[in-house]
């Protein structure tokens, strides 16, 4: 284990970019239950770097921009878009949670069941189409014992 790992909350943070930014991150808080923990506007109406908790995790954030980065990570092309990659994220009450999600308008693409590997899930894309999964399994439990 490194030094860091040791001593860091979470050391994957994944990052996204939306076209809406500002809208993305209202509504990543009303629907997931995400927290503000830094914002930084781009001075253009933007947002530059974006900081959302969850529990002890973090995602980042910005507006899809024509910059070095975003020339690699942009938004889905549409709401219905193939993802290459989608947060999974540990929630303690998952039917609470997707009801949640479901009033903020998520479009679950993925219903709320039970897993065969454990926990309970669904999954859902966000207004820009960034694809989540959210459930009870915790795959740390098994190393807890």
């Amino acid at each position: 284990m490194s030094d860091l790992a040791k001593t860091t909350t979470a050391t994957i943070v994944p990052t996204l970019r939306y076209r809406d930014a500002h809208a993305a991150i209202d509504w990543l808080e009303r629907a997931f239950g995400f927290r503000r923990h830094f914002v930084v506007p781009d001075g253009e109406g933007g947002v530059a770097h974006a900081q959302l908790t969850f529990g002890n995790g973090m995602i980042m954030l910005g507006s899809a921009r024509e910059d070095e980065f975003g020339q690699m990570q942009r938004p889905p092309e549409s709401a219905d878009a193939p993802v290459s990659q989608s947060p999974y994220v540990i929630v303690m009450d998952v039917d609470a949670h997707h009801a949640r999600a479901v009033e903020a308008g998520a479009d679950v693409v993925m219903p709320l069941e039970d897993k065969d590997y454990g926990g309970r899930g669904y999954g859902c894309r966000d207004p820009e189409g960034n694809l989540w999964s959210f459930g009870g399994y915790d795959p740390w439990e098994d190393e807890a014992g």
